[in-house]
């Protein structure tokens, strides 16, 4: 497969555009872009996501080949995750739309507020 057809309903790109666009993961590979994390790190840096939602998303993003999770043999438990090359192009991408919404956050509300 070269590429896929992310407009037909068969293709696997419909599931990876899920995955990718969830709340959670674009919030997961913001803060990855920044540098690798340890999962506490990941959780304060990313307010109002629970330990669960974390969790599973780190897991689907991994499955997905985008987050590299590095766990260390000490005790306590010591686990990184940091973006893979495929996770560092997509990260670039969520990154210039959340920097989008956010640089036009002012005119996005009062578009929302006419429409009330």
């Amino acid at each position: 497969m070269r590429r896929g057809e992310v407009l037909a309903t068969g293709c696997p790109s419909r599931e990876i555009l899920k995955h990718v666009t969830s709340q959670w993961a674009v919030l997961v590979l913001v803060a990855l872009m920044q540098g690798t994390h340890r999962f506490s790190e990941l959780r304060r840096k990313i307010g109002g996501v629970s330990e669960k939602m974390l969790a599973q998303t780190l897991q689907q993003l991994e499955k997905d080949g985008f987050v590299a999770r590095v766990s260390y043999p000490v005790v306590p438990p010591h686990v990184e995750y940091s973006l893979t090359p495929l996770g560092s192009g997509i990260g670039r991408q969520v990154e210039a739309m959340t920097d989008w919404i956010e640089i036009n956050l002012p005119k996005i509300i009062k578009a929302q507020q006419t429409q009330v």
